[in-house]
Parts: C-alpha cells; sequence; structure tokens
C-alpha cells in the first residue's frame, strides 16, 4: 500500500495540500474499488510509533498522561488522537468556508467522515439516520442533525416548535429524548485510555491514583449533553464583525477536524473531514489503532466503519489491540484491502460503491434549490428514506430565519460567488453560476440586519453585466435560456416510476408523507447498480439571462443598483436634518425658457464655478449629507454604487443619441451626470479613469445638445421624452440627494428652447472635457480622447460660426438697400470669425487638413457676405464695384487658396478639395462679373478694368474643372461656358467701342471669335440651356453683321452673310430641345386641364421661361429676315458666277423661298409658339441643305 499522504512532514497552512496526490486502487475479492486520497490541511503534529501494550495490562486504570497535553500531543484538542469533541452541526460549513475554490465546482461532496460512513451503511443499518442537506453549485454539503437536541433547545427558546410537531406526527408518537447507557460511556472511557497508554514513550502503564476512578464511569471531558448543545447558534444570530467585514468571520463556524481530506472514491470527490488517530508503525509508515472486546465478534458495521475510515485517511493497515473485560490479550495486523474480507463482517465493496453512488444521485436529484435546508430522514428500525424540503415547510408556518441553517448557507453562498467574481474575466460561461448564488443568497437575508452583504451582492450583480462590451456578448459567451433563477435547478417534471429510476412518486404514501420531496421505498434499492442514476445531468454552468439590447441590460445594472443603494441607505443613521423623501414624488426636471436662462453670458459664469469645484477635487474636499463616514464600508460600497449607475446611464443616453431619440438621451446624460456629481462630493481624490469617463459624458452631452440644436423641428416630442421618469430613476435620485444637490453640471443638462444657447451649451461641454484633460495631465495617457474632443469642439465652433454667419446674411437680406452696413452685422461677423478662427486652430493642433480646411472655406464665404454687404448703397444706376468689395473678395479668394495648401492635393480629399476649388471659382467669377457689370470707371481705365474682368475670368477657369465627372460636371461647364461668352461679349464690346490701333482691334476680333467657339462647344453639351446656346449664336451673328459692315466688296461680305447664316442653321439644335421642352409640357396639359389652369403663361413646368424663348425667337427672325434679304440682294446685283449657273440659281430660289415663307409666318399673329418653332426648325433645315451648295461655290 501507499504511504498515507503528508505522513511525516509538519502541518502547512490550511487549503494546502501536504503532498502531491497519493491514491491506491484495491481489488477485493474480483471487486475492483478506486479510491484516492489528499490530504487537504492537517492540524496533526508528526506522527508517533505507537507503544504495543503488555499482557493484562488493565485499561480500567487510567495512565499517568490522561488527559493531560504533551509535547507529542500537540495542542489542546488536536492531538494525534483526534480531536475528541463532537462535530459540530455546521462543520462542513467550516470546511467549506476554507475550501471555497473547491465548492460549487470540483467536489460533489462536503461533510464529516462520520456522516459519509453513516449513508454508506443505510442498508446494512437499522438506525436512524437525520442529516441536514444544502446545495451549493453541484455540490452537496451534509451535515448531522441531530433531532433530539434541535427539540430540546425548542422547549426552551419555542423555536422550531412546527418541526417538532411534524416529527411527532411522522414518527406516530410522544417524543422522548433517549439517554446514553453506562455501558456506552464505559467503552469511551477505556478506549480513551487505551490510546493514551498507546502513545506514552517508555510504554510503561503508570496508573494514577484511584481518586481519579470518577472518569471512569462518568462521561469523557468534552462529550457532555451541555458541550453537545452548545455548538447550536442562536437562530440568525449574526456577529458583529460580520456586519463590518462580509469576509471578517465564518459565522462563527471553524474548521475543528484534525485532517482535511480530499478523497475520490469511485467518480465521487469528496471533500471529507476526519479526527481518526493514525500512528506511525515502525516498518508501517501509518496505521490505525482499534480497541476490540474480545468476547464480540466484528460485525459488518464495524467492518464497514474500519474500511471506510482507512480509505478515507489512505491508512494501508489496521492495528487491532484485544481485551477482555479492559484487560490487554492480544494484538493483530490486518491490512485494509483484507478487512471486508474478516470472519462475521465480509461485504462487498462493489455494493458499498453502488450503495455510495445511488445515494449521490439520490440527492442530487432531488436537492435542486440552493439556499433551501433539506432534510435526509430515516426512523430508526424503518426501511423508508425521505427527503424533506424544511424551508419550505419552515416558509408556511414560521419566519424562514427560525431556520438555523439560514445564515451559513447564506454567507457560504455570497463567499463562493466572490471567489468566483476574483476569476470572472478568466471565463465568462461563469457568469450565470455567480448570478445565481448571489440571487439565491439575497432570498435568505435579510435587509435589516445584513444590508453590507446585501448591498455587495447586489454590486456584484451589477457588475457581471458588461455595460462597455458589444452587443453580441450576450448571446456568444452565455447559453441561450431564460431560466435564470433557478439555475441548478433539474427539470420540474417528475420522472414517471420505473425501476431504472428509482421511485420518487409519493402518491402510496401515508398522508403524512405528503410533504416529503422525494421517497427511498426501501433500503435494499440502494445495493442494487445504478437504481438510482440520475437522468439529469448537473449543469457545467447555469443560464445567464438574454438581454435584447442595451437598455434592458443597462436597466438591469440600475435595479440592481438601486437594492445595493437601499440597504446603504438604511444603514446610515439620519441625523434628522433630512426630510424623509417620498419616493412617490417625481423629482421635478428643470426646464428653462431662453426669457430666464441668461444666455451664453451666464454659461460663462456656470463654467468658471464647475472648473473651479473640478480643481477643488485635487484638494481632497469632500462633504456627505447623510453623514457617512470616510472609510466606512457604506461610503466605499456607494462610491462604488453611484459609478455603476453612472456608466449605467451614460450608456443608456448613447444608445438613445444612435436611436435619435434626443430628448431621452439627454435625460439620461443628466441623470448620468447627477451621479457623477454626488461621486464628486463624496470622493477625496478622483481617480484618473474616473476623470476620463467624466470626459466622455460630458462629450456625449455636447454631442447630445448639439442634434437637439441641428433638430430643433421635434423639440415638442424631445421635452417629453426629458422630462418622463421612471420609479427606479427617481428612487436613485433620492438616494443621490441625500448626498449633494446634484446641481453641479444643470447648466449642461438643461433643455433650452433657444437654438443659440444650445450650440454655446454644446460647446462648453467639450471645452469642460478639454480643460479636465489638460488639468488632470491624462492628454497623453489618453490621446485618443483628447482628439476626438478637439475634433468636436472644431466641429461645434464651426456650427456656431455658421450660425452667426446665416444670421447675418438674413439681417443683410432684410436690411433696406438705402441703409449702411449696421453694427448688429458687424458683431454678427466679428463672431462668426472668431469661432471659425478658433475652430481652424483646434482641427490644425491634431493634423485633421481636411475639417481645417472645410472652416477655412466657410471662412471664405463669410468674407463674400461681407462683401455682398458693402455693396454701393446708391441707385442702380449710379451702381460701382467699391473698394470695400474688392478687398473682401481678395480675402476670401485667400482662404480659399489656404484650404487648398492645407489639403496639398486632390487625393487627401477629393470632394472637399473639388468643393474648395468650386468656390473659389464662384468667386473671381462674382468679382468678374460685377466688375463687368458695374465698372469702377471712376476711380480706374476701361482698359485697366477689362485687364482685370479678364484675368478673374481666367483663374475662375482655372479653378473650374469641366473635365472630372462628377455630380458638379454640368455646373462646372455651364460656368465655363459663361465665362467665355462673357469674355467674347466684352471683346466684341470692345472691338465695336474702339477706334485706332488695328493690331489690337485684330486681337480683340480673334479673342471675340475664339471664346464663342468655346461657349457654343460648351452650350452644345449641356441639354437644359437652349437659351443660353441661342444667345451666344445671335451674338455671333451680330459679331458677323459688325464684321460685315466694314468690308467693301461683295464677295467678302457674301462670304460673311454665308458664314451669318451658317451659324443660324447651327442654332437648330436648341429649336429642338425647346420644341422638345415644349410638345412635354402641352401632352402634361391634355392630360391634367386643372394643373394647366396654374400655370403661368411665361413659365413651364419643365422650367423653360417662356418670356425669354419669345424674346430671343423674335431677335432670331428678325436677323434671318435680314440677312436671306441681304443675301438675296447681293445674289442678284452681283454678276459673278457662284460655281456655275445652276448653283447660282438654286440658291437664290432657296433664299428667296425660304425668306418668302419667314415674312408670311412672322405677319401671322395668331401662331402659337411651338408652331412658329416649328416654321423655323422646317427653314433652317432648307438652308442646311442650300448652304452645302454654297459653301461650295463662294471663294
Amino acid at each position: 500500500m501507499e504511504e498515507l499522504c503528508g505522513v511525516g512532514a509538519a502541518a502547512p497552512l490550511r487549503g494546502d495540500a501536504e503532498e502531491p496526490k497519493q491514491g491506491s486502487v484495491l481489488f477485493l475479492g474480483g471487486n475492483e474499488v478506486k479510491s484516492s486520497a489528499v490530504v487537504k490541511y492537517s492540524s496533526a503534529p508528526p506522527q508517533a510509533a505507537f507503544a504495543r501494550l503488555q499482557e493484562k495490562t488493565d485499561l480500567k486504570l487510567p495512565p499517568a498522561n490522561w488527559l493531560r497535553e504533551s509535547a507529542k500531543l500537540g495542542p489542546a484538542g488536536t492531538t494525534i488522537l483526534g480531536n475528541n469533541k463532537k462535530s459540530k452541526p455546521f462543520s462542513s460549513f467550516g470546511m467549506a468556508y476554507d475550501f471555497i475554490d473547491s465548492v460549487g465546482n470540483d467536489v460533489d461532496v462536503v461533510s464529516d467522515s462520520e456522516n459519509i460512513k453513516k449513508l454508506l451503511k443505510i442498508p446494512y443499518s437499522k438506525s436512524h439516520v437525520s442529516m441536514a442537506v444544502h446545495r451549493i453549485g453541484r455540490t452537496l454539503l451534509l451535515d448531522e442533525l441531530d433531532i433530539q437536541e434541535l427539540f430540546m433547545r425548542s422547549s426552551q427558546t419555542g423555536d422550531w416548535t412546527w418541526l417538532k410537531e411534524f416529527y411527532q406526527r411522522l414518527i406516530d408518537q410522544k417524543w422522548q429524548r433517549k439517554k446514553k447507557s453506562k455501558e456506552h460511556w464505559y467503552q469511551k472511557a477505556i478506549l480513551s485510555k487505551f490510546l493514551y497508554y498507546s502513545i506514552n514513550g517508555d510504554g510503561a502503564a503508570q496508573p494514577v491514583p484511584s481518586t481519579s476512578k470518577q472518569h471512569q464511569e462518568g462521561p469523557v471531558s468534552g462529550e457532555s449533553d451541555e458541550a453537545g448543545r452548545s455548538s447550536w447558534p442562536a437562530p440568525f444570530e449574526m456577529p458583529s464583525s460580520l456586519s463590518e467585514d462580509p469576509g471578517a468571520s465564518n459565522q462563527g463556524l471553524k474548521n475543528d477536524f484534525v485532517r482535511n481530506i480530499l478523497w475520490t472514491f469511485e467518480d465521487i470527490h469528496m471533500l471529507v473531514g476526519s479526527n481518526m488517530p493514525i500512528f506511525g508503525g515502525g516498518r508501517y509508515p501509518a496505521v490505525s489503532l482499534r480497541l476490540r472486546d474480545n468476547n464480540k465478534p466484528i460485525n459488518v458495521l464495524t467492518g464497514i466503519d474500519y474500511w471506510l475510515d482507512n480509505l478515507i485517511c489512505n491508512v494501508p493497515e489496521l492495528v487491532m489491540c484485544f481485551h477482555v473485560n479492559g484487560i490487554v490479550q492480544k494484538y493483530e495486523m490486518i491490512k485494509t484491502e483484507d478487512i471486508p474480507n474478516l470472519e462475521n463482517s465480509n461485504f462487498s465493496t462493489k455494493v458499498i460503491k453502488d450503495i455510495a453512488q445511488n445515494i449521490l444521485s439520490f440527492l442530487k436529484s432531488n436537492c435542486t434549490k440552493e439556499g433551501h435546508t433539506y432534510w435526509l430522514f430515516k426512523a430508526s428500525g424503518s426501511d423508508i428514506v425521505k427527503l424533506y424540503d424544511l424551508t419550505t415547510l419552515c416558509e408556511e408556518t414560521e419566519d424562514k430565519y427560525q431556520n438555523p441553517f439560514t445564515m451559513p448557507v447564506a454567507i457560504l453562498l455570497y463567499k463562493v460567488a466572490c471567489n468566483m467574481m476574483l476569476k470572472k474575466n478568466q471565463n465568462k460561461k461563469h457568469y450565470g453560476t455567480i448570478r445565481t448564488l448571489l440571487l439565491n443568497c439575497l432570498k435568505l437575508l435579510d435587509n435589516g440586519r445584513h444590508p453590507q452583504i446585501i448591498a455587495s451582492a447586489n454590486y456584484m450583480l451589477s457588475e457581471l453585466f458588461q455595460l462597455d462590451e458589444p452587443k453580441k456578448e450576450d448571446s456568444t459567451d452565455f447559453p441561450i435560456n431564460g431560466n435564470s433563477d433557478e439555475s441548478y435547478s433539474e427539470e420540474e417534471e417528475e420522472m414517471p416510476d420505473s425501476d431504472e429510476n428509482g421511485s420518487y412518486s409519493n402518491s402510496s404514501d401515508p398522508p403524512d408523507d405528503n410533504k416529503a420531496v422525494a421517497i427511498i421505498k426501501s433500503v435494499g434499492e440502494l445495493s442494487v447498480p445504478e437504481k438510482y442514476k440520475s437522468v439529469h445531468r448537473i449543469r457545467p454552468s447555469c443560464a445567464f439571462p438574454v438581454c435584447h439590447g442595451t437598455e434592458e441590460r443597462c436597466r438591469l445594472v440600475l435595479n440592481y443598483v438601486l437594492e445595493g443603494l437601499k440597504s446603504v441607505d438604511s444603514s446610515v443613521k439620519k441625523e434628522g436634518d433630512l426630510p424623509a423623501a417620498d419616493p412617490s414624488t417625481p423629482i421635478p426636471l428643470k426646464y428653462e425658457d431662453e426669457s430666464t436662462s441668461g444666455g451664453p453670458e451666464c454659461l460663462e459664469k456656470q463654467m468658471a464655478l464647475f472648473l473651479d469645484k473640478m480643481g477643488s477635487f485635487q484638494k481632497g474636499k469632500h462633504c456627505s449629507q447623510s453623514g457617512m463616514i470616510p472609510g466606512s464600508w457604506q461610503y466605499k460600497m456607494k462610491l462604488q454604487l453611484i459609478l455603476k449607475s453612472s456608466k449605467a446611464y451614460y450608456v443608456l443616453s448613447d444608445a438613445a443619441m444612435i436611436l435619435q431619440k434626443y430628448g431621452r438621451a439627454l435625460r439620461y446624460i443628466k441623470l448620468a451626470l447627477q451621479c457623477h456629481d454626488t461621486y464628486c462630493c463624496l470622493c477625496a481624490s478622483m481617480l484618473p479613469e474616473v476623470l476620463v469617463f467624466l470626459c466622455q459624458c460630458l462629450t456625449l452631452c455636447g454631442d447630445i445638445q448639439l442634434m437637439l440644436a441641428q433638430n430643433a423641428n421635434n423639440r415638442a416630442a424631445y421635452l417629453e421624452e426629458y422630462n418622463y421618469q421612471t420609479k427606479e430613476d427617481q428612487e436613485i435620485l433620492h438616494s443621490l440627494h441625500r448626498e449633494s444637490r446634484c446641481q453641479v453640471f444643470a447648466w449642461a443638462t438643461d433643455l433650452s428652447t433657444d437654438l443659440e444657447c444650445q450650440l454655446s451649451v454644446s460647446c462648453k461641454c467639450y471645452e469642460a472635457a478639454y480643460e479636465i484633460l489638460l488639468f488632470s495631465n491624462l492628454k497623453n495617457q489618453n490621446p485618443e480622447q483628447h482628439i476626438q474632443v478637439l475634433k468636436r469642439m472644431g466641429n461645434i465652433r464651426n456650427e456656431i460660426g455658421v450660425f452667426y454667419m446665416n444670421q447675418a446674411a438674413a439681417v443683410q437680406t432684410e436690411r433696406l438697400v438705402s441703409k449702411n452696413v449696421s453694427t448688429t452685422e458687424q458683431q454678427l461677423w466679428k463672431k462668426s470669425f472668431s469661432c471659425f478662427e478658433e475652430g481652424i486652430q483646434n482641427f490644425e493642433s491634431i493634423d485633421d487638413a481636411t475639417n481645417a480646411a472645410l472652416l477655412l472655406c466657410n471662412t471664405g464665404r463669410l468674407m463674400r457676405i461681407c462683401a455682398q454687404a458693402h455693396c454701393a448703397t446708391e441707385g442702380d444706376f449710379k451702381r460701382e464695384f467699391s473698394p470695400e468689395e474688392a478687398l473682401y473678395y481678395n480675402k476670401a479668394v485667400d482662404y480659399y487658396l489656404k484650404a487648398l495648401r492645407s489639403l496639398g492635393k486632390r487625393d487627401v480629399h477629393p470632394a472637399v478639395w473639388d468643393s474648395v476649388n468650386w468656390e473659389l471659382s464662384t468667386t473671381y467669377f462674382t468679382m468678374a462679373t460685377l466688375q463687368q457689370d458695374y465698372a469702377p470707371l471712376s476711380r480706374k481705365a476701361q482698359e485697366q478694368i477689362e485687364k482685370e474682368v479678364s484675368e478673374a475670368m481666367k483663374k475662375s477657369l482655372k479653378y473650374c474643372d469641366v473635365d472630372t465627372v462628377s455630380a458638379r460636371q454640368p455646373l462646372c461647364q455651364y460656368r465655363a461656358a459663361t465665362i467665355h461668352h462673357r469674355l467674347a461679349s466684352m471683346y466684341h464690346s470692345c472691338l465695336r467701342n474702339q477706334v485706332g490701333d488695328e493690331h489690337l482691334r485684330k486681337q480683340h476680333r480673334v479673342l471675340a471669335d475664339l471664346h464663342y467657339s468655346k461657349a457654343v462647344r460648351l452650350f452644345q453639351l449641356l441639354k437644359d440651356a437652349p437659351c443660353e446656346f441661342l444667345r451666344v449664336q445671335l451674338e455671333r451673328v451680330a459679331f458677323a453683321e459688325f464684321q460685315m459692315a466694314s468690308q467693301n466688296s461683295s464677295a467678302g461680305k457674301l462670304k460673311t452673310l454665308f458664314g451669318a447664316l451658317d451659324i443660324m442653321v447651327k442654332a437648330k439644335g436648341a429649336f429642338q430641345l425647346i420644341r422638345k421642352e415644349l410638345v412635354a409640357e402641352s401632352e402634361q396639359k391634355s392630360k391634367d386641364k386643372s394643373s394647366a389652369e396654374n400655370v403661368s403663361p411665361n413659365d413651364s413646368p419643365t422650367g423653360l421661361n417662356k418670356e425669354e424663348v419669345l424674346k430671343l425667337l423674335s431677335i432670331f427672325e428678325s436677323r434671318m429676315s435680314f440677312l436671306l434679304l441681304q443675301s438675296i440682294k447681293l445674289l442678284t446685283s452681283t454678276k459673278k458666277k457662284i460655281g456655275g449657273i445652276n448653283e447660282e440659281e438654286v440658291v437664290l430660289k432657296t433664299n428667296k423661298q425660304v425668306y418668302s415663307l419667314l415674312l408670311r409666318a412672322t405677319a401671322n399673329k395668331s401662331t402659337t409658339l411651338l408652331e412658329r418653332i416649328e416654321v423655323i426648325l422646317n427653314l433652317l433645315e432648307q438652308l442646311a441643305q442650300n448652304n452645302e451648295a454654297s459653301n461650295g461655290g463662294i471663294q
């Protein structure tokens, strides 16, 4: 056999194994039984060799060392003889407290070895069995429930009377206490003396004087009834030390065993307490000593006792000392594996294994509720074993706290949960287990008596829900199962009666037995292999509730936080200066109208006060209105609970923000900041992570205020959301108000109706967050947070700048033309410019080139608004482009160029790059247009103006990208076409008005022709600018006519005429577009006459300006008529052949025919616009064919 674990070694600290696992596998009569044992703790001194007593030694005489301490014996009560005291009814709890890691997971049973032996002997013994069973996770705790002792107590205190009556009904007789016989005390006395003789160093029996004979007949010290009774604590008593620190006490329940052993019997893992004396035996490393009366043979029960004791302690041999009437006769050595085969006591180890497995399965299948006290009972002489749920029976009759097991169970549940919480990050699958342990713990506790444990348990429950993790965690890490309260409970349905599952039915039981949870009808069933094999597999982890969304998760957290706060508050003595808050009365949420709020100036003061207060946190000021003592458990717990609630409200606010429920989001962030305010009032020093969290809260608050400002149309709905409050929120606020007024952040969380105020509040929130990062030196530790805050500051300053800029534009629009720029406008410009400048600095400080470019672009737009405001105030006939306009437009150009420099190249952000280019092009175009239309001739020469206009137009073209395909491309093409048109018109005008320098005239002629050509080519690409295209073509005709006027030869004039007619023919595309739009309009009218009545005669639903079309058509007809007439005259008068007789006649004939048709058409005033266009298109078609011939003949 293997050596006993830890033989000869000093006792280690409790909780540590003395040696690596030692085990033995026994082969007994062909039946294999696997058994191994690890000593987790031993308080015994090193083993002493036993002294073999001489024959005829009289054990009735006490040895000299009897009941005395010595170095060999170790400290009192933990001698190598074992602890003589009777084990307490709560002994398993003492062990569980010491080996908390094992409870709930690895170990199936925790109990005294005596209880294990008693259970395994049930089928062999007629004696009664009475045990209390408790479940903690997958672990069962077994303790002796001494009914007689309990009822002795009941008769003195009045407790448990209901159980006494129930018990009397059960055994159907009047209860009476059995007294132990003299023989019992005699046997105990000689055993005690035998053991003391066996450790005597010199081996000689040293009798003491006969005066000590009084010990022989009376009970051995420590065995009295009084000593036994004192082991029962009063129901639900709690030491004061526990109320101060949940970990400071084990409810007075100590682990009194000499050894705690982790015993594995087959597949059953047990934590067992043993007090069996173990001796060294020379060549035997460990033996157990037994004293037997030679006249009484060893029976099966004794044999099982000896065998199990040796297995549990892993002792390989048994030394038996036989005596007759106390006189030693002989010694005998028996190996442990031979014990089952002893004469008169042989038994099957396989059967013992089956009994163990059946009992464990029976208990695990039926003791399903954590926190409940179950009673396993077998009456003396009975074959029926019954299991009762005492907790349920107790609650039906009396206060649950009359159960003396309530408090130890609650403490153990709490301790196991605490232990698992320390390791919770290692494996989240235990979250459900922890939650169930804590919920069952809370069911057992009374708030008035155990506020600290309740508060702590609720805080731990709230900690299980990860607020800062993605939602997917809910469904991936935890099994989807709604069973949350009874997570360890097996299925509720009872299994039908069958041989496989055992008989759990109580339908045939006597009337009194209907209270039993389960019954074993015959102890013989326990010997049948796998008779009670549990079909219910114990779940390795219990189900965690699946939260269908962030709000549900946060609400669960807040519910636990509230329960914790209630426990803390109820334990704090009130001084009387605080009026009791009525939880049913809602706390009004402050709502200010802009007329009373005081505006941005008031905000500045509040910000200053806030930052001053934030600074004071560094100095360690704190105050609690409720009178909590700093450093007390209430103080520490309330801080944790408040911070947790603040985080939950923050997450709720963030979720509401995503759903665009901005009123709700503001309400939640208000609650989060009120929690934070209270935390600040209590906390002596702010931790960096708490300050970072405050920054996050203020940043989110700023975001919400900005969203409220941008969605002013839904203000009524947001106000309703903001003012709504749940009862839970009210109660949490009441708890906060016990400590502070919660008004420090009121400036940030009030819902204003003024847009400017909302934007200002948003900005101040970001500024406050930034200031906290600065003065707390958190900027470098949290670079991401720092960048986010600066980005938001830049963004809100842009928003405020745009707000003031738009206000300035609105004031400018409302201002009468005759008035000068008002002071209000100038103030708005300054505010807007200041905001843009600060925003640009914010973005540049974090190298955000794109956003900096956007703000520079907005500053450019502001400059253009300033320029527009400075246009000359005199009547239009005197209007000139002023120096102030030029100044501001040039400033705008500078800012746009800065924006482009900030971006560097288009690849950085193509959309922003294109936008800045467009704005720059627009600015140059506007400047050129204004200089061209309102030329400052009083200050500048015509040539200088023309030069400046030309330069500005060319720069506008430079930044007008007509080639890149984008949504803005048609606009760019239209802009470029317009620029070319304007430049051509300008050179055309110069040519008309210029006299003298022929070289310059020729240059202008070439430039005019070039820009007209480019304008035509771009307008032809556009399908929505027929009027502009037509206008350019008419100007080209006029340009040709102007050239023709200066020509002298008929051939030259004729060439120019045909060129002009060719231009008119090319205008056919514009007329086709106009016709298409008019036909579409006509069809629309025929479909819906009612809508036709509402259409203005000058406007088409397609966007065509009919008045413009009519005007251009009349000019076109007039010029066409003139050109045709001139061509007819020239062709008729000239003698020159045009490529041949036939060609000249054909051209002349066609022109005459077209001219004739045109005259008739223009003479008819009743023709519609569409008909006139049809005529023109028809005539242009004829001319197109004619031009092919004429162009070939004219040289």
